[in-house]
């Protein structure tokens, strides 16, 4: 059976980010959520899919779990993977979700304990163009809460890199300092973070699933060392 016409392929996966997306919850769920300090959070994840350069079928699914609030490696998982689905711009999530759900999957299968109660998603969440990207697309399918960090502008409803993101950019005095990403809409789909003193280039945060924009970015500082947060830096070897 062949493939279906792109065209077709693209109205489907716009009607199940459209269900998916009902499920997605934009607020705090768990009592560590709710603590000052995060208290009673103990294992943060983090996932990725790296290319070889030049191979836009092969790829490298990784998985990482770090201690909170120490940031030490308590499990790695990585795996080459084949993907299968085309690349179509605004559908990232399904070439990339089915192999970094496995393994999740995996690990809560052969090391539960260990099964991270949130997880950084290298990309976007509800920062995206019909508010269901990569970190929901995860969130949704397995349940756990996801936050969504990403190191480039996604120019999409209304925000773009104009003038005024540059100079909001610049009033980023230090770590921690934020500004809200806001669509033509009017709603606020994400934040911009100056993650670390040292760095004044910003990451992009946003919603995935099962948490609140203001806890996603209080824990996305936390969990800076450098400017990209360290559970997306031990799987992307970013910095």
């Amino acid at each position: 059976m062949s493939a279906p016409p792109a065209e077709d392929l693209i109205k489907q996966w716009e009607s199940e980010q459209a269900s998916l997306r009902k499920q997605v919850l934009e607020e705090d769920t768990e009592d560590w959520q709710r603590e000052p300090d995060f208290s009673g959070l103990e294992r943060i994840g983090g996932v990725d899919l790296s290319f070889i350069k030049g191979d836009d079928v092969n790829a490298c699914a990784q998985l990482v779990v770090l201690s909170y609030p120490d940031l030490e490696v308590l499990y790695e998982d990585s795996q080459m993977v084949t993907l299968t689905a085309p690349y179509i711009a605004g559908f990232l999530a399904f070439r990339e979700t089915p192999f970094l759900l496995e393994a999740l999957q995996r690990l809560e299968r052969n090391q539960p304990t260990l099964l991270p109660q949130v997880v950084f998603v290298d990309g976007n969440g509800l920062f995206h163009y019909r508010e269901f990207g990569l970190a929901c697309h995860l969130g949704v399918l397995s349940g756990l809460p996801c936050v969504g960090v990403a190191k480039n502008l996604l120019q999409v409803q209304g925000v773009y890199k104009s003038e005024e993101h540059q100079s909001q950019i610049a009033s980023l005095k230090k770590g921690g300092d934020s500004f809200p990403l806001t669509a033509a809409s009017g709603k606020v789909l994400g934040k911009a973070l100056r993650s670390s003193d040292k760095s004044s280039k910003p990451v992009y945060v946003s919603v995935g699933h099962k948490i609140s924009l203001d806890t996603a970015v209080h824990l996305t500082h936390r969990c800076c060392r450098y400017r990209v947060p360290e559970p997306i830096r031990q799987v992307t070897n970013d910095v």
